[in-house]
């Protein structure tokens, strides 16, 4: 799919591009192009002179070489955006490509994006840019919103893992965990902890790209400010980040708290039982040995005498044990 967005009265304004003649129509700022296909690649071949690296979206591009500007001054970056999905919440490679000056086609810049998934962060922002004139007027400025956007979505995501470890950590700490609920928790805080770890793994990568774009002086003293801006809003969520990872783990240790009490009292029980069971044990024995003169044949009431005793040295330890509180 290929996307242009112009600037029509301040208001970012898009077009889907189903041919080369719908593109030469327009002098967009922003060209977005998701999962395209080969003959879109030769449309931006065409036109624009731009050819897209094969590799643009891979995920395996060492970290050093993710940024940087060609000759011709075309600056490349590739940074990860998170996608908050409920079943598989994930991040994505975005390969952006800054043609700063174009002077055939009578531009000061437009910006190229290559993904393969529809990205949320990308949808906030064409939303806020056709309601707000103004808020964007070169394709840099493009570039620095979509960073900026995407640390407010990772700051919503971050409210929302507040809120979903609140839950746990209430039914948690009542006392009330049962072996199905405590692997149903457990599987709940893995989920949020993994989303946790992409969120701060993703700021990383966002202060990386903003860091590289003040380093390359493309910005001028508004853009400038914003950037810093930026960095200062993913420094403030780092602290938040950290204070999640040290909630899951207290959260971790106080279930394996409760599961190891729930497996004392099982072996309690059992140790309880065995003490308790010894007398009765150690007469039986007694009366189950080979003497020439048996109780029980010399004596009518010797078995019934027998289960007697046996039951009340039963009884009396467990009284005991009651008495003591460690039956409860």
């Amino acid at each position: 799919m290929l996307n242009v967005f112009s600037l029509v009265n301040g208001r970012l304004v898009q077009e889907e591009i189903e041919s080369l003649q719908e593109l030469s129509q327009f002098q967009p700022i922003w060209v977005d192009l998701e999962s395209p296909t080969l003959q879109e690649k030769r449309w931006i071949k065409q036109y624009y002179g731009l050819s897209i690296p094969e590799d643009a979206m891979e995920e395996d591009i060492e970290e050093s070489a993710r940024f940087y500007e060609e000759d011709n001054g075309e600056l490349h970056l590739r940074s990860d955006f998170l996608i908050d999905d409920d079943d598989d919440p994930r991040s994505v490679r975005v390969a952006f490509i800054l043609n700063q000056h174009n002077t055939e086609l009578k531009s000061c810049g437009v910006l190229f994006s290559v993904h393969d998934a529809d990205i949320p962060v990308f949808r906030l922002v064409r939303m806020r840019a056709r309601r707000a004139p103004g808020l964007i007027e070169d394709a840099k400025e493009v570039l620095l919103n979509l960073f900026d956007t995407d640390v407010e979505y990772s700051a919503d995501t971050l409210e929302g893992i507040y809120d979903d470890l609140k839950k746990v950590s209430d039914q948690v700490l009542e006392g009330q965990v049962t072996d199905d609920y405590a692997q149903q928790v457990l599987a709940d805080i893995a989920w949020q902890e993994d989303l946790n770890g992409r969120i701060r793994r993703n700021m990383l990568d966002t202060r990386r790209a903003v860091s590289f774009m003040m380093r390359s002086k493309m910005l001028d003293a508004e853009q400038f400010e914003d950037a810093r801006q930026i960095l200062r809003d993913i420094e403030s969520l780092d602290s938040h980040t950290q204070f999640l990872f040290d909630k899951i783990n207290f959260l971790m240790d106080a279930l394996v708290g409760f599961l190891s009490i729930n497996q004392n009292k099982i072996i309690k029980i059992f140790s309880v039982a065995s003490v308790a069971l010894l007398p009765p044990t150690l007469i039986a024995s007694v009366y189950g040995m080979n003497f020439q003169a048996m109780p029980e044949l010399q004596w009518k009431y010797g078995y019934i005498f027998a289960l007697v005793l046996m039951v009340a040295s039963a009884l009396v330890p467990m009284m005991y044990f009651r008495k003591r509180g460690w039956l409860k």
